[in-house]
């Protein structure tokens, strides 16, 4: 019970209260011990329900344990999941209003464009500066996030590859054990990036960690100082990321990332040369590009091949 994930002194006091308890409450801790995340997401009926007990048995047990009632043992057992539970939380709280879905629309962008505002004013300009010349003047560049932040990181490898010689993306199907390796090879004069918003993914912070330790550089982007990247950072971009639906809005962290991708292409050197090679590359692959629709006007423009007359006969003449 030491390893109750959670709020160690929940199953403390479970354990310590257990000799105490009915067969209908020691079924029910053994429940909550079990699944304390299901349980600390449940309203008292349905965890009623999922036991096969009664509500009033589900109260009872909750005063067995010493709390006043059901929310506070709800309230105790959230304890530690927090950060994990938030979305749960904020997405209960909206299914309990009416809404159209229009009105989830403009609410989800409103909130997007608060988020990016926020994200805007709280910029700091020398690090800014600093974030930009990291990544210009990196050997290498890894890119570490998972989750929702590989997508991410994703964007971000292919907007800086234009500019940067070797930008590479930690997140693949071999996960963080892919990254372990190639951190090995890392120098300081390299450069590691590392992704990481609530929910934090340990992995990201672990080759973050080991990255600070071996003296890489890390820019971090995450959401705010008491981030677990933030101490490990020699330069970390803030973005708020709040959602009424999900974890975070990636919507603010993208446009943070184009705005430091944006600030990287006008600072390099060969910038305009970069964009052009860019655009001659992925020509053949455009629809309608202007090859295709030059030739088929070439084509149509060049004159028709004369046809060879045909030797008309001469009219006999009669005699």
């Amino acid at each position: 019970m030491a390893t109750f994930p959670g709020n160690p002194s929940m199953a403390q006091r479970i354990g310590r209260l257990l000799p105490t308890l009915t067969r209908s409450h020691r079924q029910m801790a053994d429940y909550v011990l079990a699944h304390p995340l299901q349980a600390a997401t449940m309203p008292i009926d349905e965890l009623a329900a999922t036991l096969g007990v009664s509500v009033a048995t589900a109260n009872r047990f909750a005063r067995a344990l010493e709390f006043e009632g059901y929310p506070q043992f709800r309230a105790a057992l959230v304890l530690g999941f927090e950060a994990t539970l938030a979305p749960v939380e904020k997405l209960r709280n909206k299914l309990e209003h009416s809404a159209t879905v229009a009105d989830v629309f403009a609410s989800a962008l409103a909130q997007s464009q608060h988020n990016i505002e926020l994200t805007r004013q709280a910029l700091d300009a020398q690090s800014c500066e600093q974030a930009v010349a990291a990544i210009l003047k990196a050997r290498r560049i890894y890119i570490a996030g998972f989750g929702s932040s590989s997508w991410l990181g994703g964007l971000l490898q292919r907007s800086l590859d234009p500019y940067c010689d070797n930008v590479q993306l930690l997140a693949s199907v071999e996960s963080s054990s892919y990254g372990a390796r190639l951190l090995a090879r890392l120098k300081p004069e390299d450069l590691l990036i590392a992704i990481a918003y609530p929910r934090y993914f340990s992995d990201t912070i672990l080759l973050a960690r080991r990255a600070h330790d071996a003296g890489v550089p890390i820019l971090a982007l995450t959401d705010r100082v008491t981030s677990p990247l933030a101490p490990l950072a020699s330069v970390a971009l803030y973005a708020h990321t709040e959602s009424q639906y999900f974890a975070n809005s990636e919507a603010t962290v993208l446009a943070l990332i184009e705005a430091l991708c944006s600030a990287v292409a006008h600072s390099a050197k060969d910038s305009l040369k970069a964009a052009t090679q860019l655009a001659e590359s992925v020509l053949p692959w455009l629809h309608g590009n202007h090859a295709s629709r030059l030739r088929a006007d070439a084509d149509a423009a060049a004159p028709a091949p004369r046809k060879a007359r045909t030797p008309s006969k001469s009219p006999k003449v009669s005699k």
